[in-house]
């Protein structure tokens, strides 16, 4: 039922939104250059590295020692107003179709977390990784990442098609109020270094 919802829902939506998905790739073309889209290997179902689709909401620009600059300096307005709607998140619509994603599931976090992760919360890989999931509809980028790896497990443990339906109700309700998107340092998430109780064993 899951993988059923996922390319029903996916496809729907994917059509629905092409006019959109044609305008925002016109404009971030126009204003930030190429490529349009930032892809990024990110792991999958069982720690599987695929390759994640976003649309690109920084500039490439580094310092006078060739360094890249921090994520804050680079982001564009556009990508802020793409990001406090989570629009940056449509091309994902495509990883859903290819079987690399779930409509619902753990965000993919980067490949280098998967050595720092404790055993339990290594279990947030026995899923597909999601466009939205438990953790973004009870908090997201507010928690620390002991609280998200905590809700990732949680939906592991107690997935089914109703909490799906859900989910994704409430994370449509999440990005209209564009609750849970700012962090201290914006509108960034913080590095995962390793979590307070062993997350590296």
């Amino acid at each position: 039922m899951k993988r059923f919802l996922d390319l029903t829902l996916s496809l729907v939506l994917f059509i629905l939104t092409l006019p959109l998905l044609g305008l925002i790739a016109l404009v971030i073309r126009v204003t930030m250059g190429s490529p349009v889209f930032f892809r990024h290997i990110r792991p999958g179902l069982c720690g599987r590295p695929f390759s994640l689709l976003k649309f690109r909401t920084m500039l490439t620009a580094y310092d006078d020692h060739g360094k890249l600059l921090p994520g804050r300096s680079r982001m564009t307005p556009l990508g802020r107003f793409l990001r406090s709607l989570s629009l940056d998140e449509l091309p994902q619509l495509i990883n859903v179709l290819r079987g690399d994603m779930s409509l619902v599931g753990p965000r993919p976090l980067l490949m280098e977390y998967l050595d720092l992760y404790s055993a339990e919360q290594k279990r947030r890989h026995e899923v597909r990784p999601g466009i939205t999931g438990w953790a973004q509809v009870n908090g997201r980028n507010t928690l620390t990442w002991e609280e998200r790896f905590s809700l990732d497990v949680w939906y592991v443990d107690h997935r089914s098609f109703g909490l799906d339906l859900k989910i994704l109700w409430m994370t449509v309700v999440k990005v209209i109020r564009r609750e849970g998107i700012t962090t201290k340092e914006g509108n960034l998430a913080e590095h995962f270094s390793g979590s307070q109780k062993g997350g590296g064993e």
